[in-house]
């Protein structure tokens, strides 16, 4: 009897495994047919050298473009007695300084004009947060009733709410720019040209002014962000493509930087006598001294630079590409003297 039990359980649990079996297929009992290759030594060593004599190549190729590119910084913070904007380095009022330089040969178009800051966490996640999209993309519910991921920059002293609210917005960047050219003892201002410096997506999609004319009407009961001089519907009033939420400058400030020492682009040098270029000469930098960075030991800078078909100057990029390609090499030849000594030893 207990025998014949036992028999009955072994049947039962047979059959409770054979339920849950895969079907007897070639793909559920992975029967299918594969390549898997072999890698001998005849494959591997040609395949490294390949690799690295491509990626040296292209390291090249990149380093002596980088090398090409032309680039002129100047550090306008003023932590030197002697520099020109010293005076403005820790002045609370509006401050004028002006830096002079020279362009020994021609500094070939399209120009490009960037700011620069450093010691500046703008990836820093707090402040990233620190705004709101719905207010951003006009929304008019949004302006009355910040977001709190605004706080503590969503209403002033007197209880009224801030547009655009924030820490990201209110700590917008807003030094100002002259650049002119001496010719014949002369000064030439060099035009500076502002548009489409931001983002296609920020400008066109991400960003809205309300739909409310005149703009100025649709910030009714807020107040500008507290470190700025005007609110956002002044921001460019000879232009309403670039004025409020749309305005490049914001737009570009908007877009954070991934790492604390970055540079974003200010203005493009297109028009007129500079299409080609800025020629060999003297030139004058004149900065609306605003932006305060001393608090937190940060730096400013100007870049001027033009550009390639790998983009800005990156030294580093065409080095790694050289050191990778080169390691491969060396490699190979690691693996050959390794394969000879002890693979032909024993052939023979």
């Amino acid at each position: 009897m207990k025998q014949s039990n036992r028999i009955k359980a072994m049947v039962k649990e047979e059959q409770e495994e054979s339920s849950n079996r895969p079907d007897n297929t070639a793909f559920t009992q992975q029967r299918l047919p594969a390549w898997q290759p072999i890698l001998s030594a005849s494959i591997v060593i040609p395949m490294f050298v390949l690799i690295g004599a491509a990626f040296i190549g292209v390291g090249v190729a990149l380093f002596i473009t980088s090398r090409d590119i032309q680039l002129q910084e100047l550090d306008y913070t003023g932590d030197d007695s002697e520099h020109p904007c010293f005076k403005c380095r820790t002045n609370t009022e509006k401050c004028t300084c002006s830096m002079t330089f020279s362009i020994p040969t021609l500094f070939k178009g399209p120009v490009f004009f960037y700011y620069g800051l450093t010691n500046y966490f703008q990836n820093q996640r707090k402040y990233g947060a620190s705004k709101d999209d719905n207010q951003l993309y006009g929304d008019l519910n949004y302006f009355t009733s910040p977001s709190t991921d605004c706080d503590p920059y969503t209403r002033d002293s007197k209880n009224m709410p801030i547009v655009p609210c924030g820490a990201l917005a209110n700590s917008m960047f807003n030094d100002t720019f002259t650049l002119s050219h001496t010719v014949n003892g002369v000064q030439k201002i060099v035009p500076l040209d502002g548009k489409g410096i931001a983002w296609w997506t920020d400008y066109n999609i991400k960003y809205r002014n309300p739909s409310i004319t005149p703009l100025i009407n649709a910030f009714n009961g807020t107040k500008k962000p507290t470190n700025w001089p005007k609110p956002i519907y002044e921001l460019d009033t000879t232009d309403v493509y670039n004025n409020g939420f749309i305005n490049q400058d914001f737009l570009v400030w908007m877009r954070r930087a991934a790492l604390p020492d970055f540079r974003k682009l200010y203005r493009r040098i297109t028009h007129d006598d500079y299409a080609a270029g800025l020629p060999a000469g003297n030139y004058t930098l004149t900065i609306a001294y605003n932006y305060p960075v001393h608090s937190f030991n940060g730096k400013k800078k100007v870049v001027l630079s033009n550009v390639s078909w790998m983009g800005g100057k990156n030294d580093f990029l065409g080095i790694a590409y050289i050191v990778v390609g080169s390691m491969c090499v060396v490699m190979s030849i690691v693996m050959l003297i390794v394969y000879a000594r002890f693979k032909f030893g024993e052939d023979d």
